[in-house]
């Protein structure tokens, strides 16, 4: 009985399998990835493919980049784990090389597995400061003010930071403490800030959302906005830091004069490996010179697999490529030949192209898109362009994302680009200027 049942197992294909022992808390397109190398994917059929997902901004140098294969291989025969009890070496360099080299602004880092949980430290860390530097009565502080089209996590104190119901619907009651606004809308801010509130957190780039750009003016209104009421200014670049946006700090593509409280990270900072972080400045925070950072002190936060040996190996090996090959200056230079090469077919369904280096979102419009009932002209497109062997995400009911690795070539850009030429010439063919 147990052969004939392990038999019919091994007969099951991948999508049986799923729909049989895993939770279906995805929408999950029909694709088998089994292989991949530089921007290249193959499925289980062997069908290969252009990715310019990389698992949304994940793998930034590419799927099984020779450094950190490598990295990850010579860790993997040294140190794989040890609790945060002890010292681990790779943990403070990685700390250093962030601090030094990418954020270069004096601070302290705390490693986790995932954005979402970066997100929740920075939300206890506004907490803390809160209580450090509590309202005129003595009271807690403790608010968070975040912005509509926002994502944060799905935790449930990421989630509640989120700036979308259809992220929230179903998991009341919320994380109390929360309240957003409309995004880059500098009038909105002038009277938002209550006695509770503690800090402003917001992503630079919408990433979720839309691929929706901070602008230079909301930036530092913002960043007036929490010096002038003692708030933290905490910056979410889960999805657009390290070298995505076209420098090691996204917020420092629009507003290079200002400078964060608090920052996190996740994606790309481990090129697949699962590995996150967030940042506090060591700036004094009272007269008597006490640092930000210094309010999570021992017990107030921790994680058993964050900053583990293997994951600081492998996040030091990606971002020290980043920076030694200068990639953020290819995510620009990219960026210019997508945009001038789609600004010149002059195709309508085109509506805008929006972010920043390989965080660009191509808007269309939906009333040139056949969609099926329950289907969004993204999913359309998606779908589509999968068929015809390129790979993007989603952003929202009208937008696709292109988010190839930080050393994607022009070859590749072509290539793509040629790919989501000839699919919306299939998906809108009767307009006259297709």
């Amino acid at each position: 009985m147990a052969l004939a049942s392990a038999l019919l197992h091994s007969s099951m294909t991948t999508a049986e399998k799923f729909a049989q022992h895993v939770l279906p808390t995805y929408g999950r397109f029909p694709l088998v990835p089994v292989r991949g190398v530089g921007c290249r994917l193959w499925d289980a059929d062997g069908k290969s493919y252009l990715d310019f997902c990389m698992g949304i901004a994940v793998c930034s140098l590419g799927h099984c980049h020779p450094r950190l294969v490598e990295a990850i291989r010579a860790q993997a025969n040294e140190l794989i784990h040890v609790s945060n009890l002890y010292q681990i070496p790779l943990q403070a360099e990685l700390a250093e090389e962030i601090n030094v080299h990418h954020v270069r602004i004096p601070g302290k880092v705390f490693f986790s597995n995932s954005g979402a949980e970066a997100i929740d430290g920075l939300i206890k860390s506004a907490r803390r400061f809160g209580r450090k530097r509590p309202q005129a009565d003595g009271a807690q502080r403790y608010e968070v003010i975040s912005f509509l089209q926002s994502f944060h996590g799905r935790t449930l104190g990421a989630m509640s930071a989120t700036g979308q119901t259809k992220i929230q619907e179903g998991f009341d009651p919320l994380l109390p403490g929360f309240r957003y606004l409309p995004f880059n809308d500098i009038g909105a801010l002038e009277n938002a800030v209550r006695p509770e509130t503690t800090a402003i957190l917001l992503e630079p780039i919408q990433g979720e959302g839309g691929v929706n750009p901070a602008t230079p003016e909301f930036l530092r209104a913002v960043a007036d906005l929490c010096k002038k009421h003692d708030l933290l200014l905490l910056i979410d670049e889960v999805q657009a830091g390290f070298g995505r946006c076209g420098d090691a700090m996204a917020w420092r593509m629009i507003a290079p004069e200002i400078k964060p409280d608090g920052i996190s990270w996740a994606k790309g900072m481990g090129g697949g490996v699962p590995i996150g972080s967030f940042w506090l400045s060591d700036r004094p925070v009272d007269p008597d010179g006490t640092a930000l950072s210094s309010l999570m002190g021992p017990g107030s936060h921790g994680s058993t697999y964050g900053g583990n040996p293997l994951v600081c190996a492998a996040s030091l090996a990606v971002l020290k490529e980043i920076r030694e090959k200068d990639l953020a200056m290819n995510a620009i230079l990219m960026e210019v030949r997508i945009r001038e090469t789609i600004k010149s077919w002059k195709l309508p369904i085109i509506t805008e192209i929006r972010g920043n280096g390989l965080l660009l979102g191509v808007a269309l419009d939906p009333t040139l898109i056949a969609t099926p009932e329950g289907k969004t002209p993204a999913l359309v497109v998606v779908a589509q362009l999968m068929e015809n062997g390129l790979i993007v995400p989603p952003a929202g009911p009208d937008t696709f994302r292109l988010l190839p690795p930080l050393n994607v070539t022009e070859a590749e850009i072509d290539e793509a680009l040629a790919i989501i030429r000839l699919t919306l010439e299939e998906l809108a063919p009767t307009h006259p200027t297709l």
